[in-house]
């Protein structure tokens, strides 16, 4: 895994409307490989792997990327609680505003 000098990452929501948009937007902000698979099965290995999560990730406009796009907040919400879950010495502390 690469090391993370980032403590903490804010990642606006308001303009995302599709999977495509979080995928891509997760890439950039989380600092992710160019050849990031952008879906879900390749964010799990990615950030169990690859990178190193934030300490801190906090997401704005959490409650318009859940409207626009349910299923894929819930994956999103899934993968990070799993994550902290699997992994507590790696844990990144997750706010959803």
């Amino acid at each position: 895994m690469c090391d993370s000098t980032t403590k903490e990452v804010i990642i606006d929501l308001k303009n995302v409307s599709t999977k495509e948009n979080l995928q891509v937007l997760l890439k950039e902000k989380l600092d992710f490989p160019d050849y990031y698979g952008e879906n879900w099965d390749a964010f799990w290995d990615t950030i169990t792997g690859l990178v190193e999560l934030p300490e801190k990730i906090i997401f704005e406009h959490w409650s318009d990327l859940e409207k626009s796009i349910p299923d894929e907040a819930n994956s999103l919400k899934e993968m990070l609680h799993n994550f902290n879950k699997k992994y507590p010495m790696m844990k990144s502390e997750i706010k959803y505003k």
